[in-house]
């Protein structure tokens, strides 16, 4: 069994008398080193003020991120970040499009609020011009299928046709009626187109025009001669063809007839779209410019400079989305005035009336939204060229 008292040193019991010497002392143990203090850094330049950090380099506190390193918020870019370089500042949109170059979605977007931000003159104005037009094309058809089936069935008997009845002239003269009186429902779309962009640029800065101030514009007569004198050198040209292959066939040269035909006809149709899109912007232009005609015309023609297969592609489209909008509605006015207003000598006058009403609903929705892509497309390309977004941008904060 030990004791606490194991470990100490003993004393060494000796006998009486004995002369053993005593045990050598032990040496001191020497004390264990103290530990060295760190050495401190060297101590800051107290005479200078230390410079303050700067705002963006703010260190954290509390554990929150410095000042310049926010984390982005729903997709935005932090506080002292840079942004992106593809990010931009939102443009102002005063009224029914964005004042800056736009995508083929806010054109065709533009067209609706267009519409919708004036009735008054979009859908009023439009369907009163039409009706009167449409009422003057039924009219006129009408009385010209009377005319026409007349002196078809004059010319047939005449030539000793005995199979000559009152259905076989009227399927004739149905389409030849309609053609003479397509002009003014032409002339009057035309009109009526250079009246509705006055209102879609006044809308663009989201102000509203009335009936009135449209109707006394008298700007209208440019594009109205502008319009003429177009159909008129298209007639010409398309008459020299005809006549050149009608010249050529009289003299028993078939082949030769063929060809002028074959390549006066493409002709023809790559002139034709060359001159409809370069001149496109003319009607615009001559509304809302206020300058001469000839110098009008040849600058909207060199504002299509470089845009023209961007112009020709809404262009087409728009007129391919109006065309289908329009055989919806007149498609069913035809097949219901066919079965129910039919006529074994020809075209009813009940069946002209349902015509009539389709083609006034169809013609007002298509004249209207194509005006309204025209007068678009017009402020967009002097956006990309012209730099007309600012224009248009300082003009709505003065009217504001």
């Amino acid at each position: 069994m030990t004791s606490p008292h194991d470990d100490d040193p003993q004393p060494t019991w000796t006998a009486p008398g004995s002369t053993t010497p005593p045990p050598p002392p032990t040496p001191p143990v020497p004390p264990a080193p103290l530990p060295q203090a760190p050495v401190p850094p060297s101590a800051p330049d107290l005479t200078k003020p230390a410079a303050p950090p700067a705002w963006g380099n703010q260190p954290a506190w509390g554990n929150q991120p410095g000042w310049g390193n926010q984390p982005a918020w729903q997709g935005q870019p932090g506080w002292g970040a840079p942004p992106p370089a593809s990010w931009r500042p939102p443009a102002l949109q005063p009224g029914i499009i964005p004042l800056r170059p736009l995508s083929l979605g806010e054109i065709l977007d533009g067209a609706f609020r267009a519409i919708r931000a004036n009735p008054r003159v979009m859908f009023g104005l439009s369907a009163l011009v039409v009706t009167i037009a449409v009422v003057i094309q039924s009219v006129l058809t009408w009385y010209a299928y009377g005319l026409i089936s007349d002196a078809l069935t004059d010319v047939l008997v005449d030539e000793g046709d005995i199979f000559v009845t009152g259905e076989g002239t009227g399927s004739l003269a149905a389409p030849l009626s309609q053609l003479a009186s397509a002009p003014i429902t032409s002339l009057v779309t035309t009109i009526l187109t250079g009246w509705l962009i006055v209102s879609v640029s006044r809308s663009v800065l989201g102000q509203k025009v009335s009936p009135g101030e449209v109707l006394r514009n008298k700007r209208i007569w440019l594009v109205l001669g502008f319009t003429i004198l177009l159909a008129v050198v298209v007639g010409v040209v398309s008459a020299l063809v005809v006549g050149a292959v009608w010249l050529l066939a009289s003299m028993d040269a078939a082949g030769l007839a063929v060809l002028v035909a074959l390549v006066g006809g493409i002709a023809l149709v790559v002139v034709g779209i060359l001159v409809a899109v370069r001149t496109l912007l003319v009607a615009p232009a001559l509304m809302l410019e206020g300058k001469g005609f000839r110098p009008t015309i040849a600058r909207a023609w060199r504002l299509t400079r470089g845009s023209f297969w961007r112009l020709l592609g809404i262009y087409v489209l728009v007129t391919i989305l109006i065309g289908i909008v329009s055989q919806i509605i007149v498609t069913p006015a035809a097949i219901l005035s066919a079965l129910v207003f039919s006529d074994p000598d020809g075209q009813s006058f009940a069946s002209i009336v349902v015509l009539g009403v389709a083609n006034i609903v169809a013609l007002t929705l298509t004249t209207t939204y194509l005006s309204s892509v025209v007068a678009l497309l017009y402020v967009d390309v002097r956006m990309r060229r012209e730099g007309l977004d600012v224009e248009l941008a300082r003009a709505a904060q003065q009217a504001g």
